[in-house]
């Protein structure tokens, strides 16, 4: 092939890449390098063909026979830098992607792609330095802003990556996923009314984009337009039956409604459970000793400053490390002071934050855990699905969520005998049920929380109701109880506490809904959230009575209150999100709080309220009677906690190696109505 022949050739391979028919190009491409094996061009475009049709070996190794030949081109090292990552070396695509910027700094798509390996390997700082520089060079680069949101919501959180989601809209109006990233950060990170906004440009753009219909219901949720967020979640399904954070919102807000059939909710999560239903492990490397120090991982996004955190936390202080050593899995961009205090009794402590299934599957198999415990269930960032697989040879859920999780292969999950009464609750569950304590709680309160401050009504002022639970919980029948309780106590006040209480919109529409039930505004006192632990429970100062919701009772809001000496008043319903108060005021020994209907939960909100000798007795002792009881019984619950998943392993045991059955060892059965 003469010189001529082979540029005109040339020519046409890149006329037909240029217009995107990889096929033709290819062709020539080859043609041209049998012609002459050691022309860059042919070797270099050929190597990028191949990338781009997803053939990321041949791409690296045509690249990396290009590069040889002019080890001067930044391009060409870029290039092969992007394919070692799309084949996950993400050391020699470092190393190519700088050898590439020191050829040529001014390669805005070698930093970007730089900045994702880095991130890739966890070197965030520098990561996020490449993005920034990729930017510099070239300011509308959405990919690069793209990722860069991506970056700073894993590393900061929501409310980070919100700058460069309003720059990729700003660049590219017409996106919707650019719309729909921008409204899921301002959704979680306070921006809610403008949330709705991105949602409705996304949705208009793309009608059934998977992320703005998800993200839209959440928001529904997190503004309290619940039955709105269940059809928005059920909507997500009948498009993508297989969206688990579609089902996982609508089974977490399903309990926030009255008059939902226990039956009909255990048939959703049963349907959960047949979503991700796949492969399942079924051999494990793990020795069936039943004696033998084990190896127990928690798994959650909540090892934080956050309500799990503080009733975990007593239990890894207590346990017995000669019986077992601690993995602790935390799946959050926040580590705080929490975690680290929650890291010192862990033997391995890893944050797989952003990171996919896969990885996460990897790295748990990698470690071998002998018990696997979930503390999320259905609730915000949770990793279900993988339980599905089976990570472990005993997988156990408990504290985070009030039901089952519809995994046939979450073994167990951790209750009492209160909130999930023997009989009654097995038909409602996939997991067998372990009641091992008391009480299902281990509360500490935090280092910072104040003394109990005097009773605000006792030098004659009204009275003052208050409930500070998450007001997702507060239902239509619990609006018309605690109406009736301040009809019933002249000029006594209702304080409410919560996310978003303070926003104009919100705290209108849930005034509308008291007026309606004939409560004065001026009786209405909201407030959103404190910056710190210290201020919010001091607000207790203010409260006389505190009133659970119905039927999803409080828990961390409950010992809260207890702890700040303010009586709680709660209504036991059927199942184990409407028995919390019930197992925690048992607890402590003040059964005569818990109501068995409306009328009687009124009567004994009101009785509280007319007896300021009692509630002054009530904030002296109240405190006292939580340190003497189960409820902070650290060392005991500990204790029984260790003892309840050993029994567990046991029984795998015995499944694994019947000859072992000689050995002494307790059942999971024998701690069932401990």
């Amino acid at each position: 092939m003469s010189p001529n022949q082979f540029q005109s050739q040339l020519q046409q391979a890149v006329a037909h890449h240029r217009a995107n028919r990889l096929k033709e190009a290819e062709i020539i491409y080859l043609r041209l390098r049998a012609a002459d094996p050691k022309n860059f061009d042919a070797l270099h475009l050929s190597g990028l063909v191949a990338y781009q049709q997803g053939r990321h070996s041949d791409a690296a190794a045509l690249l990396g026979r290009a590069l040889k030949l002019n080890p001067s081109s930044a391009v060409c090292a870029m290039r092969l830098g992007m394919a070692c990552t799309a084949l996950r070396d993400f050391v020699l695509s470092e190393r190519h992607l700088r050898a590439a910027l020191k050829l040529d700094a001014s390669l805005a798509e070698a930093w970007c792609q730089l900045a994702i390996t880095l991130g890739v390997q966890g070197k965030t700082t520098e990561a996020r330095s490449g993005y920034e520089q990729a930017v510099k060079l070239k300011p509308d680069y959405v990919e690069a802003y793209d990722r860069m949101g991506a970056l700073a919501c894993q590393t900061g959180g929501f409310a980070a990556a919100v700058p460069a989601y309003r720059r990729v809209t700003a660049l590219q109006p017409d996106d919707a996923t650019g719309w729909a990233n921008l409204g899921t950060s301002l959704a979680q990170s306070g921006g809610l009314e403008e949330s709705f906004f991105c949602f409705e440009r996304a949705l208009a753009l793309a009608p059934m984009h998977a992320l703005a219909l998800t993200a839209r219901a959440l928001a529904w949720q997190l503004t309290y337009r619940l039955p709105e967020a269940v059809a928005g979640y059920g909507a997500v399904l009948a498009l993508y039956p297989k969206n688990y954070e579609a089902r996982s919102g609508r089974l977490l807000t399903l309990h926030y409604l009255d008059d939902v059939d226990r039956a009909d909710l255990f048939a959703e999560h049963v349907a959960f459970g047949e979503s991700c239903a796949g492969p399942v492990q079924t051999v494990f490397p793990n020795l069936p000793e039943p004696t033998r120090r084990l190896r127990i991982a928690f798994l959650s996004a909540d090892l934080r400053r956050h309500s799990v955190a503080y009733f975990l936390a007593p239990l890894l202080a207590h346990f017995d490390l000669k019986e077992c050593e601690i993995y602790l899995y935390h799946d959050h961009p926040q580590v705080d002071d929490m975690s680290e205090r929650l890291r010192t009794h862990a033997a391995v402590w890893r944050n797989f934050n952003g990171q996919n299934l896969a990885t996460i599957e990897a790295v748990i198999r990698a470690d071998a855990p002998d018990v696997l415990i979930d503390l999320a269930g259905h609730t915000g960032i949770n990793r279900l699905p993988l339980y599905a697989r089976r990570l472990a040879p005993v997988q156990i859920t408990w504290l985070g969520y009030p039901d089952t999780t519809g995994l046939r292969t979450m073994d167990y999950r951790f209750v009492d005998a209160i909130t999930d009464p023997v009989g009654e609750a097995e038909p409602f569950h996939t997991e067998q049920l372990v009641r091992y304590a008391p009480t299902a709680w281990t509360y500490q309160a935090p280092l910072d929380a104040p003394e109990s401050a005097p009773v605000p009504s006792a030098a004659g002022g009204p009275v003052t109701f208050g409930c500070f639970n998450n007001f997702a919980k507060v239902s239509d029948s619990t609006l018309r109880g605690w109406a009736q309780i301040l009809a019933a106590v002249p000029h006594s006040r209702l304080l409410l506490k919560g996310h978003g209480l303070a926003e104009p919109a919100l705290a209108a529409a849930l005034r509308a809904r008291l007026v309606l039930l004939g409560v004065e505004q001026e009786r209405i006192e909201l407030l959103g959230r404190t910056t710190g632990v210290a201020e919010h429970l001091g607000l207790y100062a203010r409260v006389d009575v505190a009133l659970d919701t119905f039927p999803y009772h409080g828990t961390t809001t409950t010992c809260e209150a207890l702890w700040m000496g303010v009586p709680v008043v709660t209504l036991a319903g059927d199942r184990h999100a409407s028995r919390v108060g019930v197992s925690l005021l048992t607890a402590i020994g003040r059964r005569e709080w818990i109501a068995q209907d409306w009328v009687d939960y009124v009567a004994i909100a009101v009785a509280l309220a007319n007896d300021t000798v009692k509630r002054v007795e009530v904030r002296q002792s109240l405190r006292g009677e939580m340190q003497h009881s189960a409820l902070l019984d650290h060392v005991g619950q500990a204790a029984r906690f260790g003892a309840a998943v050993r029994a567990c392993w046991q029984q795998w045991c015995r499944d694994r190696a019947p000859a072992l059955t000689h050995h002494s060892v307790a059942q999971p059965e024998a701690i069932l109505h401990a």
